[in-house]
């Protein structure tokens, strides 16, 4: 997938009358995109439209117009796009009572070096986490990070062929839970890889 690039995004009053049915678009097309590892861990799998919108909400959010703030935007979030031999996935922690949250990140910590995808009988890929900055210290881990898995040739073709299930997991000693992802996600997933 190539880089969003300046001519990609709308300006600012245009994005403001489109804004509804392109989030509307967009949450149609996370559906398949979201997988719940667990029943307290969701992994987001990103692409070119969906960075495309968080950038534009950040845009708007911030009221960003100038060229070197929208260059800023862009450069923040382009590396979380995929690049046709890998994933990038937004690894959300979730926990409703506040106190539960804050005993339960400081219990997982580690948590996103932890995490896998297996292809068919290939081994597991354990995510590269977290590149951008550091989102743990000596308390806690973060509720939020972001992930990288790189494949192979080998498994890109046995995803492409069809023939390959596909697993997703947490290995964790405080959460360790596996997932066989289903099909539209995993077709989607697929649209995503490049062979060769």
């Amino acid at each position: 997938m190539t880089a969003l690039t300046p001519a990609d995004l709308l300006p600012l009053e245009q994005y403001a009358r489109e804004r509804a049915a392109f989030r509307e678009r967009v949450i149609a097309h996370k559906r398949a995109r979201q997988l719940a590892v667990g029943p307290n861990a969701t992994w987001c799998f990103e692409d070119r439209l969906t960075i495309q919108y968080q950038v534009q909400e950040m845009l708007r959010v911030e009221r960003i117009f100038e060229a070197e703030g929208i260059a800023d935007e862009l450069g923040a979030y382009n590396p979380l796009i995929p690049e046709g031999r890998n994933w990038k996935v937004t690894l959300l922690i979730e926990f409703v009572d506040p106190r539960e949250r804050a005993q339960r990140l400081t219990e997982l910590r580690g948590i996103e070096d932890r995490c896998w995808v297996q292809v068919g009988g290939h081994e597991r890929v354990f995510a590269i986490a977290d590149e951008d900055l550091e989102r743990e210290n000596e308390e806690k881990t973060s509720a939020v990070h972001f992930l990288r898995f790189e494949l192979t040739d080998a498994m890109i073709a046995a995803l492409r062929a069809g023939a390959a299930a596909l697993r997703a997991g947490i290995d964790h000693p405080q959460y360790s839970h596996s997932v066989l992802v289903a099909d539209d996600t995993r077709r989607a997933l697929v649209e995503d890889l490049q062979t060769g």
